[in-house]
């Protein structure tokens, strides 16, 4: 199998180009994701490949944009919508919630809404107010509603062709700070990474890290240097949010007992509650230790130079892992 080393937001442009070859009833649509392919060129070179009328620019109106995506997935398309940052996604918070998610039961599955909301989200740019927010829990709260956030090139390319392929909706928050900060080899040739399944980044017998997105990558260099301190740590990227891999977190957590969370989402009501009450249910007896929560804080995005200090960094993800492991 053929392959070419990619960017993550590559990726996000090979995945979408893949899925437009293959079925025609794929398109996208965006503030300036046509002639202007996009604000981070994750749609470069789609217009002059499909023409305007399946990469369409829209108007500034995010409502407008999901909106018209919902109708045209009822009848059968696949839309492609693209906020152009997830902070923006507010206006179209009720087409999201009382329509896409909905649209299945309400028509007691006569309509299906196969439509997937690309928006690259989390912080870390110097990007002004509105650009930086993670609010992936607020799409996992709603029923019908599915919730994406890769973490590596590859993953980006199956989870996106996965999700336009799904009958139902899908959020796909593309985490922005690694758009271009590394690349992997990613196949030339259209494959799915199934939704809904976890990643075991590194195995480990000491302690499971839990985390997705952009915080994979500090996850995973704080875990190497704990190893040089003798703490074996096991790092589970999640990928799939909703639905979430609770067998893998089981999983992992029944052989170490001990566990933290990591992402960059305000603490308050942020999806690490719903992964510490899911190993509560299934896996109290296991517990060896007090569950950390390695997060960003309860307050609004900070700009500039305060990011550095808001987004969970190594040094501070592997204080919280040392604290899980040493209790």
């Amino acid at each position: 199998m053929s392959a070419q080393s990619l960017t993550l937001v590559q990726a996000v442009r090979d995945g979408l180009y893949g899925e437009m070859e293959r079925d025609e009833d794929v398109l996208v649509m965006g503030e300036d994701v046509g002639k202007n392919g996009g604000v981070f060129r994750a749609t470069q070179g789609l217009y002059e490949e499909f023409g305007e009328d399946r990469v369409v620019d829209t108007p500034l109106a995010e409502s407008g944009i999901i909106g018209t995506a919902v109708g045209m997935a009822a009848y059968g398309m696949r839309p492609v919508p693209e906020m152009q940052f997830s902070g923006f996604m507010y206006p179209a918070f009720d087409q999201i919630v009382s329509h896409a998610a909905r649209l299945r039961t309400r028509s007691r599955g006569r309509y299906t809404c196969p439509m997937t909301i690309r928006a690259p989200y989390g912080g870390g740019i110097r990007a002004p107010e509105h650009h930086s927010e993670s609010k992936e829990a607020f799409y996992t709260h709603e029923p019908g509603l599915k919730v994406v956030v890769p973490s590596t090139p590859r993953d980006t390319k199956g989870l996106l062709a996965a999700s336009i392929r799904d009958p139902d909706p899908v959020v796909f928050l593309e985490p922005k700070l690694i758009y271009r900060s590394f690349r992997e080899e990613v196949p030339d040739e259209a494959y799915t990474v199934e939704l809904g399944e976890a990643n075991v980044r590194r195995e480990g017998e000491d302690v499971s890290v839990f985390t997705w997105g952009a915080m994979t990558r500090p996850t995973m260099e704080a875990a190497e240097a704990l190893a040089e301190e003798g703490i074996d740590v096991e790092v589970v990227d999640l990928r799939t949010l909703k639905p979430m891999d609770t067998d893998a977190i089981v999983e992992s957590f029944t052989k170490t007992g001990r566990a933290a969370v990591v992402h960059e989402a305000p603490k308050t009501g942020g999806l690490a509650g719903e992964i510490i009450a899911t190993i509560q249910e299934e896996a109290l007896l296991y517990q060896e230790a007090p569950i950390t929560r390695i997060t960003g804080f309860d307050v609004p995005f900070p700009l500039y130079a305060l990011e550095d200090y808001y987004l969970p960094e190594p040094a501070r993800i592997k204080d919280g892992i040392r604290e899980a492991a040493e209790f």
